[in-house]
């Protein structure tokens, strides 16, 4: 095949065009963005207390499916400029969100500045008190199986709601660095200048890790989260809802055992408590674990009390960093309802 050859007025040209490619590599060098996510699919008969068994295919359970995007950008030598968005789907559907009429974008989309000052974020954040309560029990996020979420942030309709859900938006965000294996994230979700005081939410946590010890404690003050789905008795007169926890977990290695204990109150015309006390434990057996999992919820309504115990038995068997699978029974009861019993097998693959 023939040379081809430049023409003599177009080689100063090409010369200056690699110039100028070759500069600006270190600038590229210095970002990066990736593409990541979850898929979560588990089979088998499904039952909470008091209602019909139904066996069927659910997207999940174990933890919840996403795929996100995010980015740094090395600005100085002490500044990062970063980003993130992430959406929740249902791969058992291809439905975009958790739920019908969920964002987009309902897992995260934010802003923020990293360096030794520690990171601030602006948009859709993580709920710090939803972190809280998923690092301390055995189940981790799991909104299918783990006590402490289903009766803390998911409760049963005979129960009281909670309000925080597990991400803010229009909030700001405050980590702070490692000091000596304690860290504080604050929060707060801004009014969007309403008149109102609804949507003015703050809250944060404290988490410590050292060695084989862990601890954490979370609060936060509630003023947004009102739907239609949301019973009279919390809605009607409405100021505020608190919540309160604190976990702890100890690793001996051959056995974690974790514990935490919620507190959420709400302020309106009648004023309504609930509790929840969660204990664990995860012991590596071969290239897995096992899992168990006990919580008990109790809300205070003015006439009465209503209790919902659940317990969770589960192996969690690692194919690979990125692929697990994992069988679950799972044991619901609630006052006044029948008892619920699942049983389920799972795969969960991380990209």
């Amino acid at each position: 095949m023939p040379r081809l050859d430049l023409p003599s007025f177009a080689k100063p040209v090409a010369l200056a065009a690699a110039a100028l490619c070759l500069s600006s590599v270190p600038a590229h060098a210095q970002s990066s963005v990736s593409l990541y996510g979850l898929l979560d699919l588990s089979a088998g008969q499904f039952q909470d207390a008091g209602t019909a068994k139904v066996s069927k295919v659910q997207s999940g359970n174990m933890a919840t499916s996403y795929f996100g995007f995010s980015g740094k950008e090395q600005l100085s030598p002490t500044l990062k400029a970063k980003f993130a968005i992430e959406g929740f789907l249902l791969a058992d559907t291809g439905a975009s969100g958790r739920f019908s009429g969920d964002a987009f974008w309902a897992r995260a989309a934010w802003v923020g500045l990293e360096g030794d000052f520690g990171s601030t974020t602006l948009g859709r954040t993580t709920n710090q008190y939803f972190v809280s309560t998923l690092i301390f029990n055995a189940f981790g996020d799991s909104f299918g199986y783990s006590p402490s979420i289903r009766q803390v942030l998911i409760p049963k309709s005979q129960m009281l709601p909670f309000l925080g859900d597990t991400g803010w938006s229009n909030s700001i965000l405050y980590q702070s660095p490692n000091l000596g294996g304690v860290s504080i994230n604050l929060q707060g979700a801004l009014g969007e200048g309403s008149a109102s005081a609804v949507g003015r939410s703050v809250g944060g946590n404290v988490l410590y890790f050292g060695g084989p010890i862990s601890a954490t404690f979370a609060y936060q003050r509630v003023k947004h989260g009102l739907s239609g789905f949301t019973p009279a008795i919390v809605s009607t007169g409405f100021k505020y809802q608190d919540s309160a926890t604190v976990g702890f977990a100890y690793d001996a290695k051959v056995v974690k055992v974790f514990t935490q204990y919620n507190l959420v109150k709400t302020e309106a015309a009648t004023d309504t408590e609930t509790n929840y006390f969660g204990l664990g434990l995860s012991v590596p057996v071969g290239a897995g674990k096992v899992l168990a999992q006990y919580g008990q919820a109790t809300a205070e309504f003015p006439t009465a009390d209503v209790k919902n115990k659940t317990l969770t038995l589960g192996y969690d068997y690692w194919l690979s960093k990125s692929t697990d699978v994992y069988a679950v029974y799972l044991n619901d009861r609630l006052t006044g309802a029948s008892n619920g019993n699942t049983y389920a097998l799972g795969l969960r693959v991380k990209f």
